[in-house]
């Protein structure tokens, strides 16, 4: 019998999603406004402001059309724009830096710390001192990352940026539901982004959420979401906006989503756990952890190291085609190229685990590829320390979702082993 697919990470559904989905068609609320928009940001702004033995806080929340779009409107809120440098965590997905390049701003990356694989604080300061004396201004913002749910040194961060005062905008989108030292990731900042696309945590098919300091931010930013209109009986424009709201129709699956929300967490951590104990004794593969109590990870992924002198079946075959059609579940497609190799991509032993645990039906990937490694970001100021490019070379994502059960991770674990020689 041939087994089942098993995914990298998607997020099922409760069941209340198309009760508040039938809701919105009966009451004729399919635009980007209405009970369930006003609904899931209530039920988010709950989620995102309870903090561990304290008292709650008071941050808002904006339901919007992408974690992308959240990104974009927190940099114009902090006042981005032409000529302006914003610090980004290098090793990300590109939604953390090329709103800033929508901007006519340029990112400018920062390498990651080897225990949380997230910005190096120290490397951050360096990089805002590097940039006033080359440039004579600060930097306009900081963007760290929760890679793969792990939280970043957000104390430290916030040191620093207010050493310096420059906002703190925390791309939280694969951290929803982390926190530090009891504390969730996205209200440390000035402004927080969480994502709701099809593969995470929870899910509104697509979406995303900023979190706001107060009402006042929120508003700025509903009026930024909304084109900008004027407070008239007419479309009045004093200013560029953008159609960035969510619909009452993603909203009312993610009112249902927020009801699974804490069960998806605790499920990511457990198969965390079951992996800790399954690889424990399997030699040359690492499983990566939090590095200390007070970073509680959502573990989105469940993230590997390879060792290089470690070796895999198949690697004399790894690279020995190009890609074709989009690859890891992305959607679209990609540009043909003529060539397997790029001038820095994971080791073989690596490419030949993915190749193996796909064949066996299991979906893998490699680390995000370094921002600062990327082609269109080669002329980009860096401030690099190899950790990333490192990383990249040697890792890899297994699966971790709500539907990955003890089984499919015991298979997943029996696949690594027969892999290695």
């Amino acid at each position: 019998m041939e087994r089942k697919r098993i995914l990298l990470c998607l997020a099922h559904m409760s069941g209340r999603e198309m009760d508040y989905i039938k809701e919105a068609f009966d009451t004729n609320w399919v635009v980007p406004l209405g009970p369930n928009v006003n609904g899931f940001e209530a039920d988010l702004e709950a989620f995102v402001n309870n903090r561990e033995g304290a008292e709650p806080l008071e941050r808002k929340v904006v339901a919007l059309s992408a974690g992308t779009a959240a990104v974009h409107l927190a940099l114009l809120a902090c006042g981005v724009g032409p000529g302006d440098e914003v610090l980004v965590q290098s090793f990300t997905f590109c939604a953390s830096s090329h709103p800033v390049t929508y901007l006519g701003a340029t990112p400018v990356f920062v390498d990651s710390e080897a225990d949380t694989w997230n910005m190096d604080p120290e490397l951050l300061e360096e990089a805002i001192m590097d940039r006033i004396g080359k440039t004579g201004r600060k930097p306009k913002a900081i963007v760290p990352v929760a890679l793969y749910g792990m939280p970043y040194r957000i104390d430290r961060i916030m040191e620093i940026a207010a050493k310096y005062d420059i906002p703190v905008i925390e791309d939280a989108a694969e951290g929803f539901g982390s926190r530090y030292n009891g504390q969730v990731l996205g209200t440390f900042g000035k402004f927080g982004v969480l994502s709701f696309n099809g593969n995470k945590m929870i899910t509104t098919s697509g979406g995303g959420a900023l979190i706001c300091s107060d009402d006042e931010s929120k508003n700025r930013i509903m009026w930024y979401a909304t084109q900008a209109r004027e407070s008239y009986p007419y479309y009045q424009h004093e200013a560029i906006g953008y159609n960035y709201r969510m619909s009452n129709i993603c909203a009312g699956i993610g009112r249902g989503q927020m009801t699974v929300a804490d069960g998806h967490i605790a499920h990511h951590r457990h198969v965390q756990a079951l992996y800790k104990e399954l690889l424990k004794d399997v030699k040359g593969v690492t499983l990566h952890e939090a590095p200390a109590e007070v970073f509680d990870s959502n573990y989105w992924l469940c993230t590997v190291t390879i060792d290089p002198l470690l070796h895999v079946r198949g690697e004399e075959k790894a690279y020995a085609e190009v890609v074709k059609g989009a690859v890891g579940g992305a959607a679209g497609v990609t540009h043909a190229t003529e060539s397997a190799h790029t001038a820095l991509e994971p080791n073989r032993n690596v490419e030949a685990m993915r190749i193996w645990l796909n064949d066996a039906g299991i979906e893998s990937r490699p680390l995000w590829k370094p921002m600062h490694c990327q082609p269109v970001y080669a002329k980009n100021p860096a401030y690099t320390n190899g950790v990333s490019e490192g990383l990249f070379k040697v890792g890899m994502c297994l699966p971790a979702g709500p539907y990955v059960t003890d089984d499919d991770v015991r298979y997943i674990v029996e696949q690594i082993k027969e892999a290695i020689i």
